[in-house]
C-alpha cells in the first residue's frame, strides 16, 4: 500500500508578525466572513496568489499548451464562480473577498438561510446543510456556480432562521404582557433596604443584648448574634 502522502501547508503565514495595518485588515476580514482564525485568510491569500502566479506565467509563454492550460485555468475559476472576467488579466485581478464570497458559509448567510454568519458556520459543521443531494459540512467549501441554487438546510425549524427581533414579537404576542424593565437603582420588590439610622452598630447589640459584663469586650461573637436573635 505504501506510506501515506506527507500532509503539507496550505497556506503561507505572513513574513513579519507584526504588521498593524496587516493585522486590522485580517481582523475585519475574520469579523465580516465569520472565520475561524485567520488561517482561514491566509489559505485564501495563498490560493489567489497561485492564481495570480500562474496567469502570469501563462501571459509571458506560447505555444498550444500554454493556451490549453490557460482555458483550464480560466474555466475552473469561472466553474467555481471565482472569475467575472474571462481572461488572464481578470485572474490577476482577484482578491480575497472574491475567494471568501464563494465559501459555503458565507452564501448560506446572505441567502437568508441564517441569522448571523457565525449561524451559518454553525449550522455547516452540525451537518444541516445540504449542497445538492449532499450534506456538506465544511464551511470553507468553495461552491461551485451551478450548484448555488441548490443550497438548502436540513433538520432547522424555521423559527431558528427568522430573525431576533422577529422573535421577540412572537413572544411577546404570545404572553400577551410587554416586559416591564426596572430602572436603574431599583431593587426586587418588597425588599428594601434599611437606612442609616437604622444600622445597629455592634456596641449596641451587645447592650442591647445585656452581655456586655457577662461576656467582656470580647466576648462570643456567636453567643452575641443568638441572643440578639431571641430578643428580636
Amino acid at each position: 500500500m505504501g506510506d501515506p502522502r506527507k500532509k503539507r501547508k496550505k497556506y503561507t503565514g505572513p513574513s513579519h508578525p507584526w504588521e498593524g495595518e496587516r493585522i486590522q485588515k485580517e481582523n475585519e476580514l475574520v469579523r465580516e466572513y465569520g472565520l475561524k482564525n485567520k488561517k482561514e485568510v491566509w489559505k485564501a491569500k495563498s490560493a489567489v496568489g497561485e492564481y495570480r502566479q500562474l496567469a502570469r506565467n501563462l501571459l509571458g509563454a506560447t505555444g498550444e499548451e500554454a493556451e490549453k492550460e490557460a482555458m483550464e485555468l480560466l474555466n475552473k475559476l469561472t466553474r467555481l464562480g471565482i472569475l467575472n472576467n474571462y481572461s488572464l488579466e481578470g485572474v490577476l485581478a482577484l482578491t480575497i473577498d472574491d475567494i471568501l464570497n464563494r465559501r459555503l458559509q458565507t452564501i448560506v448567510y446572505r441567502k437568508g438561510l441564517a441569522n448571523s454568519v457565525k449561524q451559518a458556520r454553525q449550522f455547516v459543521t452540525h451537518r444541516h446543510v445540504a449542497v445538492g443531494d449532499n450534506l456538506v459540512n465544511v464551511p470553507g467549501y468553495i461552491v461551485p456556480g451551478d450548484k448555488e441554487e441548490r443550497i438548502r438546510t436540513v433538520g432547522i425549524s424555521q423559527d431558528m432562521i427568522k430573525k431576533p427581533e422577529e422573535k421577540a414579537e412572537e413572544l411577546k404576542e404570545r404572553a400577551g404582557v410587554k416586559k416591564a424593565w426596572k430602572k436603574p437603582g431599583e431593587g426586587r420588590p418588597g425588599r428594601e433596604r434599611p437606612g442609616k439610622e437604622e444600622i445597629k452598630k455592634p456596641g449596641e447589640l451587645k447592650e442591647r443584648a445585656g452581655l456586655n459584663g457577662r461576656y467582656g469586650r470580647r466576648g462570643n461573637e456567636n453567643q452575641v448574634i443568638q441572643a440578639v436573635i431571641i430578643i428580636n
